[in-house]
């Protein structure tokens, strides 16, 4: 028995039928020193990284075969997450060679993509490197690109998977009723910054879910930075609305979450009728999108019905995607509910499938207060969607 993570095994297991969905023979996974350009494809269906060229090739017909450095051949073995692991010494051509002329594929897809970034771990020079091994076989013509295969088994999460996401979810929104005890106006976005992470580190085995520059994000007011910004000095002012954008890691598995509060100015008991609004409608706007979400709509469909809502309450439509799949990182690659725009080529046309988990995660501006925004996570189910986390009902609100 291996040493290795018994959800690579779980995820290997899923490929051959993938595979064979798809009508390709092999698939081949192609690296070197891993743990410096690291390919997110290791950590899904390889394990423990490699120092030398290595090719870990799987097959329709179940068949998984390692060849690496033979000083990486031990820690293989122990990993046991590829039944035969072949060490070589001078270089990876021939026995990569013997391998393939045995397994015959006809189609066989490597590791990139053009449109989806976490299947396109190949670098330029291992492709070159690559080629030239298989250059005089008939293999060098029958390579194609991998994305297929990583969509489908980073998208089709077992319950196990699921399972891990939604244990992330439920630690971040502890952190989040925790941390709205203790708000108050005249907090700087960093000092809530740092109650966040002291909150997170009264949960054993919590880490963050993406860079620490902006995990989390805390955005206070109508002038704040916005999405994918650290946080500021900035104060938060009676009037304000304030959002937070925060995930964590836990078991390999992420949480994405946003949550808005309002904070109350002298003489209020409730927030004004337009943040009230505000937030209504990012909340409508979630629940007509889960609604329609289900296997075999487009992403650029279900991003529609939400965007649509949105700006036919008179907002401006959302700069971003609705959502993005999530599990072992935060944006966990292939299918996208995204607009029909130019930075996402073909991602829109890709349907949806059972098992994928997604962010829905609008935004829109109250002018003079800030901006509304609510991020919870779903499952696609056969039939509609299991919600992961516990959606966020209302409005917070902080008195003066």
């Amino acid at each position: 028995m291996g040493i290795g993570d018994p959800m690579v095994d779980e995820k290997l297991a899923q490929v051959p039928s993938i595979l064979k969905d798809l009508g390709i023979d092999a698939w081949l996974i192609f690296a070197r020193e891993s743990a410096t350009l690291h390919d997110p494809c290791f950590d899904l269906a390889v394990g423990p990284n490699v120092t030398w060229q290595s090719a870990f090739l799987v097959t329709a017909g179940g068949d998984r075969v390692a060849i690496v450095g033979s000083l990486d051949k031990p820690n293989q073995e122990l990993h046991g997450h590829y039944r035969e692991v072949v060490g070589y010494v001078g270089g990876i051509t021939e026995d990569l060679g013997k391998v393939l002329r045995r397994l015959d594929p006809r189609r066989i897809a490597i590791n990139y993509s053009v449109d989806d970034t976490i299947s396109d771990g190949l670098t330029h020079g291992m492709y070159l490197t690559l080629v030239k091994a298989l250059a005089g076989t008939p293999y060098a013509e029958r390579l194609e690109s991998s994305e297929t295969i990583v969509s489908a088994l980073r998208g089709r999460k077992s319950a196990t998977e699921r399972g891990r996401i939604r244990a992330a979810c439920e630690d971040t929104l502890g952190i989040f009723d925790r941390l709205t005890k203790r708000l108050h106006a005249g907090l700087t976005e960093k000092q809530v910054g740092a109650m966040i992470r002291e909150e997170m580190a009264k949960v054993p085995g919590l880490g963050l879910a993406w860079e620490p520059e902006h995990c989390p994000g805390v955005f206070t007011g109508p002038e704040s930075a916005g999405a994918h910004a650290g946080p500021t000095e900035r104060e938060i002012r009676p009037g304000h609305i304030m959002n937070v954008d925060f995930g964590v890691r836990k078991n390999d598995y992420c949480s994405d979450l946003q949550r808005t509060w309002y904070f109350l100015r002298p003489g209020e008991t409730a927030a004004p009728e337009a943040v009230q609004r505000g937030f209504e409608t990012i909340l409508e706007s979630i629940r007509a999108a889960a609604r329609f979400l289900r296997p075999g709509v487009k992403g650029g469909d279900v991003d529609a019905v939400a965007r649509s809502y949105i700006t036919g309450r008179g907002y401006p439509e959302y700069p971003h995607a609705l959502g993005h799949q999530i599990g072992r990182t935060a944006h966990d690659g292939a299918g996208l509910l995204c607009p029909r725009w130019e930075r996402y080529g073909r991602l829109p046309e890709l349907p949806v499938e059972a098992g994928q988990c997604y962010t829905l995660e609008p935004r829109l501006p109250v002018e003079g207060h800030g901006i509304a925004t609510c991020e919870d996570i779903v499952a696609v189910e056969p039939d509609g969607v299991e919600w992961l986390s516990r959606p966020q009902e209302r409005l917070y609100v902080v008195g003066p």
